[in-house]
């Protein structure tokens, strides 16, 4: 069942484009993951991401990546890491994470809307 959530329940989730700009290996994580340091531009400044993107991405497929992050979660724990942001994606085929990313070079913390 789908929840139905309004245009003001929207209008509540900050959604921003970032440059990652660090991946490192996330050996803690219950799923394979990386941990990225994620440039949101100088208003919201670099970010800590957790992410499962390992079956879709090297570490030198996602540096200089734009994406699309949310900014106004709270921070989350990912085992010994925190996730100050939502990096966001899609599944494939196989379920596993596959980026959104702006076709476009667009700036950093630019708000989708």
């Amino acid at each position: 069942m789908t929840i139905m959530a309004t245009f003001d329940d929207f209008h509540k989730i900050d959604i921003r484009v970032g440059k990652i700009i660090e991946v490192q290996d996330f050996p803690e994580a219950k799923n394979p993951s990386y941990k990225l340091r994620i440039d949101l531009g100088a208003e919201f400044g670099i970010k800590k991401s957790c992410a499962q993107l390992t079956r879709n991405y090297s570490k030198e497929d996602l540096k200089n990546k734009r994406v699309i992050c949310v900014v106004n979660f709270p921070p989350r724990q990912i085992g010994p890491a925190i996730s100050e942001v939502l990096t966001l994606g899609v599944s494939d085929m196989n379920g596993e994470c596959t980026l959104i990313v702006p076709d476009k070079d667009v700036p950093l913390g630019g708000k989708l809307y």
